[in-house]
């Protein structure tokens, strides 16, 4: 009798472990791909490490077009910093892009201001 009961204990115990790892799941921050062949697309998401490359995302967070002439990045910096804050880790090549994001916005940020207070040229 004892041992039936020590054996259930285990089993529970077992079980409780194994749904707090789920509830401790890791996050990256990675592109999933949407376009069509030969038309590469991506999203930045981010999602479960775990999940597969194309599975459902906890947030999107930007875009990514490799065939734009310029700027084909576009992210929300504040919700990657949100989720680094949170344990999120970017992979390789979104970390770089993250990166390059950062030091194109003070340039964008200035360059923004001086053309809003550019004259407009009346019309004659």
């Amino acid at each position: 009798m004892t041992s039936r009961l020590l054996a259930g204990a285990f089993l529970l115990f077992l079980t409780q472990n194994r749904t707090e790892n789920l509830t401790d799941m890791a996050l990256k921050i990675r592109l999933t791909r949407i376009g069509a062949l030969h038309q590469p697309h991506y999203r930045v998401v981010v999602a479960e490490a775990r999940s597969r490359r194309d599975g459902a995302p906890v947030e999107t967070i930007g875009t990514y077009d490799p065939r734009a002439k310029t700027n084909g990045f576009k992210v929300k910096l504040d919700r990657v910093d949100y989720w680094i804050s949170k344990g999120a880790k970017p992979s390789d090549t979104v970390g770089s892009m993250i990166k390059r994001a950062r030091r194109a916005a003070p340039a964008a940020e200035a360059a923004a201001p001086a053309s809003a207070s550019a004259p407009v040229p009346a019309a004659s």
